[in-house]
């Protein structure tokens, strides 16, 4: 019988490559067999990651990327398909939040710094949106490929404080359903699209709100925990199941999902 979750020499491309979640994705990707093209702003990160993926017998190559620069991704997606021959797989891992965009304790949506606002969403969306449009562009012309994009709790239910973040992920949910069906009406129903949700890690974006400079947590961090069901924070590796699930043929039905991992926090 078919195994449904092979992966093997499938060319996954993932922005963000070198963070906490994306390296833990692409090293578990490139285990499975996959060939993973490591997109990341991080030179030295992203090539320290390709070399550990490669001494471990693994398939993988750095590009230097800017996922709010369409020639650049144009640049790589050229280069991808001139190692590979072709793109299967997309996962928008890039993203991120900045101070300026939240509002503390004791400010209010009357201190929010829209500059900054403005960059968090473009970075969350715009920064899904480009990749989307141009590694697509080299999907639909093979009518088939899966996209992944990357979620929050914040699109789910409005969270204290992250407005801009939740704004931007917010929007990112809607754009994984519109071009759900987008890419299978107008080009091919073998084309998927559908979000992950992490429940609540511990990432770069968000040590600060989360943990005290002694390592202890934050009230915010106790509250969210409280709020979990499983009493604790996420790893990355918890997610990996849920991804691989999502890009192989053991999903060739589900477009357009959101698929939540966080522990119960959105049941509870």
């Amino acid at each position: 019988m078919k195994n449904l979750f092979d992966i093997r020499g499938r060319v996954v491309v993932v922005t963000g490559g070198a963070g906490i979640l994306g390296r833990s994705i692409c090293v578990y990707l490139a285990g499975q067999g996959a060939c993973v093209a490591v997109l990341d702003r991080d030179e030295k990160a992203g090539e320290a990651l390709v070399g550990e993926i490669r001494a471990a017998g693994g398939d993988a190559l750095f590009f230097a990327t800017d996922v709010l620069n369409r020639e650049v991704l144009v640049s790589n997606r050229e280069a991808i398909l001139g190692a590979w021959g072709q793109i299967d797989i997309l996962l928008n891992a890039a993203g991120g939040n900045m101070g300026g965009a939240t509002i503390a304790p004791d400010k209010s949506f009357l201190d929010l710094e829209i500059e900054a606002f403005r960059k968090v969403v473009d970075l969350n969306l715009f920064g899904t949106v480009l990749p989307t449009t141009v590694f697509g562009e080299a999907m639909t012309a093979r009518r088939k490929g899966v996209i992944v994009n990357f979620c929050s709790e914040s699109a789910l239910r409005p969270l204290t404080r992250v407005v801009g973040y939740g704004a931007a992920k917010a929007a990112i949910a809607n754009y994984t359903k519109y071009m759900a069906a987008e890419l299978a009406m107008k080009f091919s129903p073998e084309m998927r699209v559908n979000a992950i949700v992490p429940g609540f890690l511990l990432t770069n974006q968000n040590r600060a709100l989360l943990t005290n400079e002694d390592g202890s947590y934050t009230d915010r961090a106790r509250t969210i925990i409280a709020h979990t069901p499983a009493g604790r924070f996420a790893e990355p590796e918890e997610l990996l199941g849920t991804i691989h699930y999502l890009v192989s043929d053991a999903s060739s039905f589900v477009t357009g999902a959101l698929a939540v991992v966080d522990g119960g926090f959105d049941a509870f």
